[in-house]
């Protein structure tokens, strides 16, 4: 029986959704969006908003060190989690990413999206390059 068991599997064996999961959380932070299909998309985004809410509690020792064992391929990544994206959302209760809809693939009709933060360090970055 599958009782509590509330995650998707994504068709794919525990390391390798794992290792995909952490890498895509990895290019939300570096780039800010993440273009990829929805089921991906909800699956990531559960892992980055716990991510995020991990990095509210501040930059102490044990706090990295958890996020580090959740994303431990890249260091510049939790850098810019804990700098920059953290901080922005230190108010905000939880909510910290939105899937945008964009409509369904063409090879193979799957359901594409695109994940971003709300109203935080993505919308920055482009309003401040546009002036």
């Amino acid at each position: 029986m599958r009782h509590r068991k509330a995650r998707s599997k994504l068709n794919l064996r525990e390391p390798h959704r794992r290792a995909l999961l952490r890498n895509q959380v990895i290019h939300l932070i570096e780039y800010g969006s993440l273009q990829t299909t929805k089921p991906h998309l909800k699956a990531v985004q559960q892992l980055a908003e716990k991510l995020v809410t991990l990095a509210r509690k501040g930059n102490d020792f044990n706090v990295r060190r958890r996020a580090r064992q959740l994303l431990p391929y890249k260091d510049s990544a939790l850098v810019k989690l804990f700098k920059e994206i953290a901080p922005a959302y230190k108010d905000r209760p939880g909510g910290y990413t939105r899937i945008i809809p964009m409509g369904r693939r063409v090879s193979d009709t799957a359901p594409m999206g695109r994940l971003t933060w709300v109203e935080g360090v993505a919308i920055e970055e482009t309003t401040e390059s546009t002036k």
